[in-house]
């Protein structure tokens, strides 16, 4: 009786690492999910930047009035 129990717990060990986590990390909908793993993504991280460089929010303001030789440009 209790070889059988040892072995129950082995299996049930054994099957539960091999199965993975019981809650799911993402969506089962393929759309919800595919947004998921772009939100998580490596690539992800460079959007803000790629965003900035865009709408020009990285360049300095050209309407700012900067002195050259004491005057006003």
């Amino acid at each position: 009786m209790r070889n059988r129990l040892y072995i129950a717990l082995l299996l049930l060990a054994c099957s539960l690492g091999q199965i993975g986590c019981i809650v799911p990390i993402y969506s089962s909908s393929p759309d919800v999910r595919a947004r998921q793993l772009i939100y998580v993504s490596e690539g992800y991280r460079h959007i803000p930047e790629i965003w900035e460089r865009i709408w020009g929010l990285d360049m300095p303001d050209v309407a700012t009035p900067y002195r050259t030789h004491g005057g006003v440009i």
